[in-house]
C-alpha cells in the first residue's frame, strides 16, 4: 500500500517562517464541501488559549506568589514543570487546547507549549513562538507515516519588568525534549496563527487514522481560515480527499502545498501517488526522480526491516533499525522492534536497554502500558535465567 505522509507539529511541522505573508496563495475553491458530511458546529480555536477558572486559580495561587522573588518567566516554568506540582506527563496521543491539557495534567509538545503560552499571556509576558529547524522525527501508524517537527517557545518580561535604563530583559527558552542543546539550536519565529493551524492540522491528522475522515476535512478548513499560507493543511487535505476517492481534488491540494514548500520530498510523495492512482505513472516516476532518495527510502528501510524479521534474518532487521535510529531516535516503536532484533539475537541487555526507550518515548496510555508489560515479562525471563545459573 502507498505510504501517505503527514506533517504534524510536535508532536503526534515542517514549516516556514510565518512573519513572512504567503507569496503562494492556494486556488479559491481548493475546498469542496460537498465531499463532505458537515458536522453540527464547526471546529475552531477561539477557546485555544483561554484559562479556566481553575487555572486562574492556579496561577493566583501557586504562580503569583513567587513572580516577585524569582521572577515572571521563573515562576511560571517552576510552577508547572520543575516542582512538578501539576505532575504533567507527556501523551502523544492527542493534541490538546491549554484548558484540556491542564486538565488532563498531560499533553504532546505542541499542548504544552499552548498550555505555557496560555499562562504567560495571562501573567503579561512576551510570547515567542519558535520552530526549531533540524531533521525531523519520523512516526508510523498503519499506512500513515508522520513527519513530526518540533516547536518551542521563549519568554521575556519585557520593558516594563526591567529597571529604567537597560535593554529589554533576556529571553527564557522553554523547550519539552529532553536532551536538547539549546544554545545551538536554528529557530524560525512563528506567528500565533501558524500555532493554531498545527494544533488543527494535528486534530485532522489524529482523526483521520482513526477513520473520521469528514471530521478531518472540517479540522482542515479551520487550519486554512487560520493560516492561508500553511503548506502542511494543503499536503494534509490531499491526504483526506484520496481518502474520500476524490483523486483530482487532491492532486490540486498536493499541488498547492507543493507550490508553497517545493523542497518538500513528502508532499511530492504524497502527489506521486495520487499520480499513479490516476494513471499516470511517467509523471509521477518525474516526482519521485526529484527529490532526496534517501529521505524518502526511509519509510520502506522500516518496512524492510519488520521484513526481515519476519524472514528469520534477525541481523539484517538490526542493520536496517539502527540506520533508522540515527534519524528517529525518539521512535517509541522503533525502540521496540529493535528491542525485539536484539532478543532474538539473544542480546538481553540491549533488547531491555530498548524496552525501556520505548516505554519512556511512547509517554503515556495503552502503548506505554503495552511497552512496559513487555519490559517487565523480559525482566522476569532475565531472573529466572539467572536463577538457574545460580543453582547450576
Amino acid at each position: 500500500m502507498k505510504r501517505l505522509f503527514l506533517l504534524l507539529g510536535c508532536v503526534l511541522l515542517l514549516a516556514g517562517c510565518a512573519g513572512v505573508p504567503p507569496q503562494v496563495k492556494a486556488p479559491p475553491d481548493i475546498f469542496n464541501d460537498s465531499l463532505f458530511v458537515a458536522p453540527l458546529q464547526r471546529p475552531d480555536v477561539s477557546t485555544l488559549f483561554t484559562l479556566t477558572p481553575a487555572m486562574k486559580r492556579y496561577l493566583a495561587e501557586r504562580i503569583a506568589p513567587s513572580a516577585r522573588r524569582k521572577g515572571p518567566q521563573m515562576a511560571l516554568i517552576d510552577a508547572l514543570y520543575t516542582q512538578g506540582e501539576l505532575r504533567l506527563e507527556y501523551d502523544a496521543r492527542s493534541t490538546r487546547t491549554a484548558a484540556e491539557a491542564f486538565d488532563a495534567r498531560m499533553g504532546n509538545c505542541l499542548s504544552l507549549v499552548i498550555m505555557t503560552a496560555a499562562f504567560a499571556q495571562e501573567m503579561g509576558l512576551i510570547v515567542r513562538y519558535q520552530d526549531v529547524l533540524g531533521v525531523p522525527a519520523i512516526e508510523r501508524d498503519g499506512e500513515f507515516t508522520f513527519v513530526v517537527g518540533h516547536v518551542n517557545l521563549a519568554l521575556s518580561a519585557g520593558l516594563s519588568a526591567a529597571r529604567p535604563g537597560l535593554a529589554e530583559q533576556s529571553w527564557l527558552i522553554v523547550d519539552f525534549l529532553p536532551g536538547q542543546d539549546l544554545g545551538r539550536q536554528r529557530t524560525l519565529p512563528l506567528a500565533q496563527q501558524r500555532i493554531a493551524a498545527m494544533f488543527m492540522n494535528n486534530r485532522a491528522a489524529e482523526a483521520l487514522v482513526q477513520g473520521r475522515v469528514d471530521e478531518a476535512y472540517w479540522w482542515l478548513r479551520g487550519a486554512a481560515a487560520q493560516d492561508p499560507g500553511f503548506a502542511n493543511t494543503y499536503n494534509a487535505l490531499g491526504v483526506v480527499y484520496r481518502h474520500r476517492g476524490a483523486l483530482a481534488q487532491a492532486e490540486r491540494a498536493l499541488l498547492a502545498a507543493r507550490a508553497m514548500d517545493p523542497d518538500n520530498e513528502h508532499v511530492a510523495n504524497n502527489l506521486a501517488g495520487v499520480r499513479l492512482a490516476l494513471g499516470r505513472p511517467a509523471d509521477a516516476g518525474v516526482l519521485v526522480a526529484g527529490v532526496d532518495q534517501p529521505a524518502v527510502s526511509r519509510a520502506s528501510r522500516f518496512d524492510a526491516a519488520r521484513q526481515a524479521l519476519d524472514a528469520g534474518q534477525a541481523q539484517q532487521a538490526l542493520i536496517l533499525l539502527t540506520g533508522e535510529l540515527a534519524l528517529t531516535p525518539r521512535h517509541a516503536e522503533l525502540h521496540h522492534w529493535l528491542a525485539v532484533a536484539y532478543a532474538r539475537l539473544g542480546d538481553a541487555r540491549n533488547a531491555r536497554l530498548h524496552l525501556e526507550l520505548a516505554a519512556d518515548y511512547s509517554g503515556v496510555g495503552e502503548q506505554h502500558a503495552l511497552y512496559a508489560g513487555k519490559l517487565e515479562r523480559l525482566k522476569v525471563q532475565l531472573q529466572r535465567r539467572d536463577d538457574r545459573t545460580i543453582t547450576q
